[in-house]
């Protein structure tokens, strides 16, 4: 069984809650698209999140740990605290392998049939996935390194987090410094578990930074000649986009 387990921000250091549940709730919807039937989603937060949707396989934790400072490092303490909260909780449906997501992201249906027939796999990180900013009718494929720029990248084996081995701060620090998108490859390698690339795309990076990447040239900001490496990096970019309607039924979105 996969568990999806999902951290979310407070209302009271969110800048628009209602923003923040309409985006965790397309994430949620997403995630429940699953096509195997084996698959949990546990959601850890202050406040349950104002939506509509309901699901049978969704279960809500509320925390009461103090609240995050506008600090980055603050923030991070907290998505991490309620990861581990969520690790802890996900040992009473006996998964064997967990996803952390985060509550603004999307990810591909075909995620838990996967993990199902794969379960002794130690796990898998997304090479390949895809970057969508708000509001546009297209969304980037990101060929490489998409574990890189993105926390809903890795799929893992639940017994290689030694939950039992640690308290619950034990926990928090053993993730926030060693589990972490971008370490958690080379921390398993060295146990000598190695991940492998998810063979799909496994998710949408879903950023809101109100800029069009692929738009946002104007004419008169543009110089006389192009260079040939300008002119190919912007004929991929025009390859790399995906209308929304090519991944709407993988993703959900």
């Amino acid at each position: 069984m996969l568990v999806f387990i999902v951290p979310l921000k407070s209302p009271k250091v969110s800048k628009s809650w209602q923003q923040v549940c309409s985006l965790f709730e397309r994430s949620v919807k997403s995630i429940c698209r699953q096509k195997s039937f084996n698959f949990r989603v546990i959601v850890v937060c202050h406040e349950k999140p104002k939506i509509k949707f309901n699901h049978p396989y969704v279960s809500y934790v509320e925390v009461s740990f103090d609240l995050p400072t506008d600090n980055i490092s603050s923030k991070e303490l907290d998505r991490t605290r309620k990861v581990a909260t969520g690790l802890i909780a996900a040992k009473n449906f006996n998964p064997t392998h967990v996803m952390v997501v985060d509550a603004d992201d999307c990810v591909s249906h075909r995620l838990a049939g996967f993990v199902d027939k794969n379960v002794k796999c130690k796990g898998w990180f997304i090479k390949r996935g895809y970057m969508y900013e708000s509001g546009n009718s297209f969304a980037k494929i990101m060929r490489h390194s998409f574990d890189r720029s993105c926390g809903t990248s890795n799929i893992i084996k639940y017994d290689l987090f030694e939950v039992d081995k640690f308290n619950e701060e034990e926990l928090v620090e053993e993730y926030y410094e060693k589990y972490q998108h971008r370490e958690i490859i080379e921390t398993l390698r060295k146990k000598g578990n190695f991940l492998k690339p998810l063979p799909f795309a496994g998710a949408i990076y879903i950023v809101n930074n109100g800029e069009n990447f692929y738009y946002g040239h104007r004419k008169k900001n543009r110089k006389p000649r192009l260079s040939l490496k300008s002119r190919f990096l912007r004929t991929k970019a025009l390859l790399d986009r995906r209308p929304l309607w090519m991944i709407k039924e993988d993703f959900g979105l």
